[in-house]
């Protein structure tokens, strides 16, 4: 049985990602808002999810997919809820989560513009993708083929840690007559 503490702590964390999304003015991930809101009051990522799921099945929050990106949104109905709830957040956890979200953004921001992921076709085949995304566009997006998942690794390692090196490179010859 679930205490009246456990249920305070759910309606204010739920309350807490309301004012987080609501302060933002784009879609985050849910890794990006995950980072934010752990930062704030320590929550692990399964409670984290479960209360995301719950705002997402009462429609307070939406989830959609642009550019193959899964992103989360504040709805109207999220924004009349966060109104009316609001007072519920503890001035603590508020202050707390302007300073964080502060600190957090700019680094989440830039983490979401350079991604890279591997996908396995089979044991020794891998397709290998990698974007940068402003504004929730994706500017420039390469797709290879890597013959292992060690060589796979290495290049979206590489292309995480180096991208702004990268990708001017890959422009320069793309933009050369041949004169290499």
């Amino acid at each position: 049985m679930e205490s009246s503490t456990d249920k305070n702590i759910f309606a204010e964390n739920k309350v807490l990602i309301l004012y987080i999304l609501d302060k933002l003015d784009k879609d985050i991930t849910n890794d990006g808002l995950f980072k934010i809101i752990s930062s704030i009051n320590g929550l692990n990522y399964f409670y984290f999810q479960q209360i995301l799921t719950d705002l997402i099945d009462t429609n307070l929050v939406g989830q959609f997919t642009k550019d193959d990106e899964p992103l989360i949104k504040i709805t109207s109905k999220g924004k009349n809820a966060y109104n009316l709830t609001k007072d519920i957040l503890p001035g603590i956890i508020k202050l707390k989560a302007d300073y964080t979200f502060d600190k957090e953004l700019p680094s989440i921001k830039e983490e979401a513009s350079i991604t890279a992921e591997f996908i396995p076709k089979n044991e020794n085949d891998y397709t290998v993708k990698c974007k940068i995304i402003e504004n929730n566009e994706v500017i420039f997006e390469v797709r290879t083929f890597a013959g292992s998942r060690e060589r796979a690794k290495r290049i979206t390692d590489n292309w995480q840690n180096n991208a702004s090196k990268i990708y001017p490179k890959i422009l320069d010859l793309l933009l050369s007559n041949g004169d290499m």
